[in-house]
């Protein structure tokens, strides 16, 4: 297995694509709690409060997938 590297570009709550709607009813055409939660609620945390766990430019140093 290979090295898992990542940095963040933190942005502000979004819609969810069309996309991923699309496969999570088609996944759970009754719902699920997660999603009645989110659909009720709206994003419960935003990127910034995790943009300190990740560097600005670069990568972390990883760590290894699998």
């Amino acid at each position: 297995m290979g090295w898992v590297r990542m940095s963040m570009q933190p942005s502000g709550p979004s819609e969810v694509p069309a996309e991923t709607v699309r496969v999570a009813r088609a996944a759970f055409p009754k719902g699920s709690l997660a999603i009645r939660i989110r659909d009720e609620l709206g994003p419960l945390f935003g990127d910034g409060e995790f943009a300190d766990l990740f560097p600005t430019r670069g990568n972390l140093p990883g760590h290894r997938a699998g």
